[in-house]
């Protein structure tokens, strides 16, 4: 399976705090990748190192097989990299009319109606709601507009931080779905994280979970179920 990006010996601190200790991670090329943890795992860290929004203590990020670990986020981006983080991720004065269109044309709040077109869509909720500035939205709104306007970028490395936050179920299994269709029918990758794997979710190619920071799991789906299910099964006593 060939590798679109990877940390090597990936290591971000805060401060004093080390959120990864020296972590492996490879992510597939045109395959869905799910960062699975609890909060604090180091999830949404590994998440930011590949985007360049942290820089690394120690190791190096490589993608499309070059050491990106100096280039700037803006850099990555052009490179064809999407970010969707858990928070803060539209612009409050910003119609979502104009997201979509910021999306199309990369140079200001011009509609760019075939970004617009696809992204309605797949997210027709989002048609009411095009005159409305995101500010005044709710949380999962905000998301959904998060999420049209990197789709409509057309990213050959898309990365989403708990996408399905907020997200009514029905809208989380469409988005589930389209996710793994964008990487099978079109050779985009996915990495996006969770605090458990969805169940729209048991076609990824991989799963990685995180542990204070460190790897516990790497391997594929039915595996990690397997496993899991292993250790929930209760053991007798002994002879």
């Amino acid at each position: 399976m060939t590798v679109e990006a990877a940390l090597h010996g990936a290591r971000v601190r805060y401060g004093p705090l080390e959120a990864l200790h020296g972590v492996d991670l490879p992510f597939p090329a045109g395959a869905v990748t799910v960062l699975l943890g609890r909060n604090g795992a180091g999830r949404t860290s590994a998440l930011h190192a590949l985007a360049g929004v942290m820089r690394l203590a120690a190791g190096r990020v490589e993608w499309q097989g070059r050491d990106v670990t100096a280039l700037s986020v803006h850099r990555r981006v052009r490179l064809g990299l999407a970010l969707v983080p858990a928070e803060r991720a539209v612009f409050a004065s910003l119609t979502v009319a104009e997201h979509l269109g910021l999306a199309g044309s990369g140079t200001g709040p011009a509609p760019v109606p075939a970004a617009t077109d696809e992204a309605l869509e797949l997210f027709p909720e989002l048609t009411a709601l095009l005159p409305r500035r995101a500010g005044t939205l709710s949380g999962g709104q905000q998301q959904l507009v998060a999420v049209a306007r990197a789709l409509s970028t057309g990213p050959r490395l898309l990365l989403l931080d708990e996408p399905d936050r907020g997200l009514a179920p029905a809208v989380t299994a469409r988005l589930h779905a389209h996710l793994l269709a964008l990487a099978a029918a079109e050779g985009r990758t996915v990495v996006l994280t969770a605090q458990s794997l969805p169940h729209g979710l048991a076609g990824a190619a991989v799963v990685h979970v995180l542990h204070r920071g460190e790897v516990g799991f790497s391997g594929e789906p039915a595996e990690l179920g397997a496993q899991q299910a292993a250790e929930r099964r209760p053991t007798g006593p002994g002879p």
